[in-house]
């Protein structure tokens, strides 16, 4: 309490010692508008800064600019006869530099009063009606316990559980952290978090750096087929392009990292984005004691370059590198020495580089997409942490690398639209493993090499009409795709996937929306390219197979204004030839929520699962001056075990609540609060005989669960208020920005499941069973906690 006293008694004197010293310059707004099917400019768009009179008219190069205007977070209003009017997500608006936007109208075919559709604050998707949300950057950036890290923001929509508070795994309508799929700019890049656990993408803290990011696409079905099949969702990032005018920098104190940024023309037709960030995470882990000290850095940057109209050339890139060590001071409580006992020593980087051409013409434009991402991950682990080679357990290298290619192109012809191309993708796995483990009763030195090499390709068309003058959209998506990881899985047409949705408005205001698919989606890399003991790929020997499932879903919207969205939808997922594990004898749907790496085990396609349930969303940017996002969701998710019953997977919380509220305040202030509530994850016991014997327990550090009893257990369920406030001075020439976020403000408690721990003597040595020597002598450890986490931010931009 202490701490928290001191930090608004700083908030407080920077507020009041400060004030008289801020300029009343107006800020910028610059920016161009474009025909969305040829790129032309157009002229004499009525462009209007929303909610206030102050606007302009676009010149003959389609060129707008609005002086005098308050700092702060706006949105543009842009009308044009001929065309849907649009409005923008919020974007920051300082003294220090313009703020410049692309905005790209779509043709309207029909005569103004015959539209049906109103225009809204809040973007649609004609292939996707409903499971999309667009996100603008003021609530990424303000987003309470948030902590500017897009995975946790996007926790405040219907459909989006979490595994545990302090890992970012993206878990969707009852789907694991590997059914989703992330794109930047139309590149695909293959996770979106540092220390990311391979083979489910999820990890504690992400890459991306929202400096970067103006808004972002969130599909939790429905899935345009030029994104590929992935199970549960699409994260589409659009990033800022660079400011035209000139260099500026903004440098942030985080949470936990330091980052600047820079951005501005390096040509006449070229514009650049660059940021580097260094964690200082690992001396705060210090300070606290902890028994692991993570260290992460990451680098971005977005080059884009206009030939002309009707050409134009973007590159991006994204770069990580991560590490981490073992603090071995830190072994004084039980709980220290755990860790300290299983978790290995990690070291892991990753890199995405592509480049985007595009080229217009009149009706359309194509689109060429090339790419290279690989992720490297390395650990080690001794037993007692001794290195020695008798103790060594674990000897983990690895690194996956994909070459992809996609063209597409977009056609537009009054209310039609079609999108068609073409993706190949070049997959390089390599594996090389020693492990120690306990199999049957006895210890076995496991290890494996492994090289893949093989291909990915699909074809794709996703064809829109609108009919009944707007009333009835419909869209049609096919898809198929093929590898040549098995001859088996060479035929594209085996792996058919068509999808359908429609949308149809009664009025003005109220719409029905529904949607079918069929998806598939190849196991990862980890299970492809595992061995067994004789050095065969087990698991291509046991033909394994796509993922496919059936996904459903039907909903209404009501949009009684602008600035307001009230959707209700159900929702229904089948899976089929999900990895089934042959040692657990469980479907791997429910693993990938921890660190390390998963899927490398033999498995078979024979696994079966569902999820299914309801979602109400409520999201009103101004409702009396406050920014109101709310949410509920209620879904079953569960996969046949061992005798073909459908139980829980690990994702079966079946109730996630959100409400999530900011307000502006006089004198740059803003303040919001987000309260999330979600129901008892389930979760295994642990198989107390074989985790005591000491040639089990040293093998890998921890206890081992009974997967007879798989998710037999449930805790309690979780519950969480967060608070944050942020104050900004706009000065001249540069910009100070200051928040202080407050995750759990009841300190409420977090229920997990208590770990079992060995005893000690007060020499430290481990104690046996009085009774049986041959095993450890262990206890249960009660791990919940509920602590109270502040922290401070400080954003300078000039």
């Amino acid at each position: 309490m202490k701490n928290i006293v001191m930090l608004w008694a700083l908030m407080l004197f920077l507020g009041t010692g400060s004030l008289n010293a801020q300029t009343k310059n107006r800020g910028v707004f610059k920016g161009v508008i474009v025909d969305a099917q040829t790129n032309k400019p157009l002229p004499f768009a009525a462009v209007q800064i929303a909610d206030t009179t102050d606007g302009a008219i676009t010149d003959d190069e389609g060129l707008f600019t609005i002086e005098n205007i308050k700092p702060g977070y706006h949105a543009i209003k842009v009308t044009l006869l001929g065309y849907k009017t649009f409005i923008s997500k919020t974007l920051l608006v300082t003294n220090a530099r313009s703020t410049y936007l692309q905005v790209s109208l779509s043709p309207s075919v029909v005569d103004i009063d015959e539209v049906k559709v109103r225009p809204s604050a809040f973007k649609e998707k004609v292939e996707a009606p409903i499971a999309f949300r667009s996100i603008p950057i003021e609530e990424i950036e303000r987003n309470p316990g948030g902590n500017r890290d897009i995975s946790k923001v996007i926790q405040s929509y219907p459909g989006v559980g979490s595994s545990v508070s302090f890992r970012n795994d993206l878990i969707v309508r009852g789907g694991g952290p590997a059914e989703n799929r992330f794109f930047l700019d139309g590149v695909e890049i293959p996770t979106i978090n540092h220390f990311t656990t391979q083979g489910a993408s999820g990890g504690p803290t992400g890459i991306l750096n929202v400096d970067f990011i103006r808004e972002v696409n969130f599909y939790s079905g429905s899935y345009p087929t030029n994104f590929g099949m992935p199970l549960s969702s699409v994260l589409s990032f659009e990033q800022k392009d660079g400011n035209t005018d000139k260099m500026k920098f903004r440098a942030t104190v985080g949470a936990s990292d330091l980052a600047l940024t820079a951005d501005g023309p390096i040509g006449e037709k070229t514009t650049m984005v660059v940021s580097a960030r260094r964690s200082y995470l690992q001396f705060l882990f210090q300070l606290l004691d902890l028994p692991f000290l993570p260290t992460y850095n990451d680098v971005q940057f977005k080059i884009k370059h206009k030939f002309d109209s009707k050409n134009e050339l973007t590159f991006i890139g994204i770069g990580a590198y991560d590490d981490l060590v073992l603090n071995e001071d830190a072994n004084e409580t039980e709980e220290q020495r755990y860790i300290l006992g299983n978790i290995p020593t990690n070291n892991q980087w990753s890199y995405t580089l592509g480049a985007v051409y595009k080229h217009f013409y009149d009706k359309g434009y194509h689109a060429l997409i090339l790419s290279n991402d690989r992720l490297d991950n390395s650990a080690e682990k001794f037993k007692d942490n001794v290195e020695t080679v008798d103790n060594l357990n674990l000897n983990y290298n690895s690194y996956e690398m994909n070459t992809r290619f996609r063209y597409e192109n977009h056609f537009y012809h009054e209310n039609f639209k079609a999108v068609s191309g073409v993706s190949v993708q070049n997959v390089q796995y390599y594996n090389k493993t020693f492990q120690r483990e306990y199999l049957g009763d006895e210890v076995v030195d496991y290890q494996y090499k492994t090289n893949l090499d093989y291909w990915k390709f699909g074809l794709f068309t996703q064809l829109t009409q609108a009919f009944f003058d707007q009333r009835l959209d419909l869209s049609l998506g096919l898809r198929i795709d093929g590898s040549s990881y098995a001859s088996y899985m060479n035929n594209p047409f085996k792996q058919f996937a068509p999808r359908l949705s429609a949308k149809y408005n009664f009025t003005d205001k109220l719409s029905l929306n529904g949607y079918g698919a069929r998806l598939y989606q190849l196991p990862v890399n980890t299970t492809l390219g595992y061995k067994d003991l004789e050095g065969n790929l087990v698991n291509k020997d046991n033909e394994i197979t796509f993922i496919s499932s059936d996904q459903f879903g039907l909903g209404v919207v009501l949009r009684p204004r602008e600035n307001t969205v009230f959707s209700v939808e159900g929702f229904y997922k089948q899976y089929d030839k999900y990895p089934y594990s042959v040692q657990d004898s469980i479907s791997t749907a429910s693993q990938g929520g921890d660190f390390g790496v998963v899927g490398t085990e033999e498995v078979t396609s024979t696994s079966k699962g569902r999820a299914y349930g309801m979602e109400a969303l409520y999201r009103n940017s101004d409702l009396r001056g406050f920014n109101v996002t709310a949410s509920y969701t209620f879904f079953y998710s569960e996969f046949q075990d061992y005798r073909h019953q459908y139980i829980p997977s690990s994702w079966d919380v079946r109730h996630i609540l959100a409400l999530t509220v900011l307000k502006n305040l006089p004198k740059n202030w803003s303040i919001g609060a987000r309260y999330r509530f979600q129901g008892g994850s389930p979760y295994t016991p642990y198989n107390e005989p074989k985790s005591s014997l000491k040639e089990a327990w040293d093998v890998q550090g921890q206890g081992y669960l009974d997967y007879a009893a798989f998710n037999t257990e449930r805790l309690g369920s979780f519950s969480q208020l967060d608070l944050r406030v942020d104050k900004a001075w706009y000065y001249d020439k540069w910009t100070l920005m200051f928040y202080i976020d407050i995750q759990n403000v009841l300190a409420a408690a977090t229920d997990t499941p208590d770990v079992l721990v060995q005893q000690f003597d007060e020499n430290g040595t481990p104690l046996t069973d009085p009774n049986d020597p041959s095993r450890y002598d262990l206890k249960y450890l009660d791990t919940s906690s509920g602590n109270m986490i502040p922290t401070i931010g400080i954003m300078v931009e000039f």
